[in-house]
């Protein structure tokens, strides 16, 4: 669990740190739609080369990507079996009742290729935005909802202390299973059930240290007068630059050639 980086905000001057999170929160938004709207492999290709694009220009070493990967590596591979027997076409073996065909092995490659882009694009938004400057990108996103009396900031603060918190508690999980071991604790061994049972003395002083850790959060908190969005300056304004409105334009473009691809091309996933 200590090599999880999920959440995690890595420092950098590269051109994805330097745009506007605004921008990225929309990108990302549009990228995930993009990608599971894509039926052929052509179509597939360029929002997968634009993923690795997006981890080239974030200066981010590659194994960074990689361990953000990690705990998905088991959600990849069930959902690549699972597809194998969904689809038609020519019969390459059969196994009892289910038969993997070409049109299931096109599946299984289309849904692997769709997770490892979203996790690769999701990674380098929260490797190159730091938490205030994506609550704050939240923030103005949400503004418009303003209007039907939605608590936006606090809104989008939950949201940006959640993320923030993700890598803290797996490391205090990580120091709590440990210090368990170091007591003789068994929690490796046995099948799933008793697996499940040895994590009880894991997540009972975990509970205890969240709750404990937001009840000081809060404390100090409402120490420095905070009270919400109401009211509130900024010590950096949002501001599009040049840069942002080029990204727009190539995006744009990409999302053109995606979508004329899709279309004048025969699909594999329907």
């Amino acid at each position: 669990m200590k090599d999880v980086v999920f959440g995690q905000y890595i420092p950098g001057n590269s051109l994805i740190h330097k745009l506007d999170p605004r921008a990225k929160l929309i990108f990302l938004v549009i990228y995930i739609v993009l990608i599971f709207c894509t039926f052929n492999f052509y179509a597939l290709a360029i929002p997968f080369c634009l993923a690795i694009l997006f981890m080239l220009l974030s200066k981010v070493p590659v194994k960074q990507y990689l361990k953000s990967m990690k705990m998905m590596i088991f959600v990849i591979i069930i959902t690549s079996v699972f597809n194998l027997f969904y689809g038609g076409g020519k019969v390459y073996f059969t196994l009892g009742p289910l038969s993997v065909t070409e049109g299931g092995i096109n599946n299984a490659i289309i849904i692997v290729s769709r997770i490892v882009c979203l996790l690769i694009v999701s990674a380098a938004l929260t490797f190159t935005t730091s938490p205030t400057d994506l609550t704050d990108a939240i923030e103005r996103l949400m503004k418009p909802l303003k209007v039907f009396h939605i608590k936006v900031h606090e809104i989008a603060m939950m949201m940006s202390i959640a993320l923030r918190f993700v890598p803290t508690l797996l490391e205090e999980t990580d120091k709590i299973m440990m210090a368990q071991k170091s007591r003789g604790a068994n929690l490796d061994d046995g099948g799933l059930v008793k697996r499940a049972k040895a994590l009880i003395p894991v997540f009972i002083p975990l509970f205890v240290s969240a709750f404990r850790r937001a009840f000081d959060l809060a404390m100090a908190m409402e120490c420095r007068c905070y009270n919400g969005g109401k009211g509130r300056t900024r010590m950096k304004s949002l501001h599009l630059q040049k840069r942002d409105y080029l990204s727009t334009v190539f995006f744009g473009l990409v999302i053109a050639g995606v979508v004329l691809l899709d279309i004048f091309l025969p699909g594999v996933v329907r």
